[in-house]
């Protein structure tokens, strides 16, 4: 069974939630974010979230496209970066890595290296699913099969401003989970969350039976403990970037710890 179903099918068993992190691969380098991937696991994660450089983000905010900046800056590239992810399902540096791990990725860097060894290497090194928020539901079905002949899975964003007949679409093409973008924009780190987030979840559950997972704005343990009841999954990203980004200069251990920390924080909020 692929990694993302058999966690999700435990954790509805035990009526719990998914704690998702972002990360930037290379941000700010692959040996980091290996140990960072390790230690979220560690402190409480349940699946990861690794956004591939681009250098023209779509939906990402200033916080993780500076970082992004960043990684290519210093040339991190697609190959090393499977490659690390690889390492980690080996267990070289350390114990093997068997969390879920998804790839945040925009359509044109599949393009580019083709979609057919792009998600052959995703599978040779661990990659469980495909985050894909450049496209369209119209366009997915070639992609879709591709990934569905390798057990991957295509998950795919619907938004608060998405019309709900294409929203009912997308969640008929998703596979895997569902990713509910919380509010209309970018992603980053808010001090609230829209009101009316429950009732737009709630209708978009009697579409699907597919994991909903909540992201964009989520930045605290009490947005989990807020959201936790609505959603099958939380994704936070923006507000792990920007530690790392403050934390830049303190070297590898203590900046791990650092983020490890923050993770750890926002799984105690979970319910349990």
């Amino acid at each position: 069974m692929n990694r993302i179903d058999a966690l999700f099918a435990r954790l509805r068993s035990e009526d719990r939630r998914a704690l998702m992190p972002f990360l930037t691969a290379g941000d700010p380098d692959l040996e980091t974010t290996s140990a960072l991937i390790r230690e979220a696991f560690r402190r409480g994660a349940h699946m990861i979230e690794v956004g591939i450089p681009y250098s023209d983000p779509i939906a990402d905010g200033p916080v993780i496209a500076a970082s992004y900046q960043r990684a290519l800056d210093r040339g991190i590239r697609l190959g090393p970066i499977f490659d690390a992810i690889g390492s980690l399902r080996g267990g070289e540096g350390g114990p093997a890595v068997d969390g879920p791990m998804v790839t945040m990725s925009s359509y044109a860097i599949i393009l580019r290296r083709g979609p057919r060894r792009y998600l052959d290497e995703a599978k040779a090194a661990g990659v469980d699913g495909l985050i894909v928020p450049d496209l369209p539901v119209e366009e997915a079905g070639p992609l879709a099969e591709l990934v569905a002949e390798r057990d991957l899975r295509l998950i795919q964003l619907i938004t608060p401003r998405t019309p709900r007949d294409r929203a009912a679409a997308i969640a008929r093409t998703t596979t895997g989970f569902i990713y509910y973008v919380s509010v209309a924009g970018i992603t980053g780190e808010r001090t609230e969350l829209p009101t009316d987030l429950a009732d737009a979840v709630g209708w978009l559950r009697s579409q699907t039976d597919l994991p909903i997972c909540i992201g964009f704005g989520i930045s605290r343990p009490e947005h989990i403990r807020a959201l936790a009841p609505v959603a099958d999954g939380l994704i936070v990203g923006s507000a792990i970037v920007r530690r790392l980004d403050d934390g830049d200069g303190q070297g590898r251990e203590g900046l791990v710890d650092r983020i490890g920390a923050f993770i750890g924080e926002l799984a105690g909020a979970l319910p349990s």
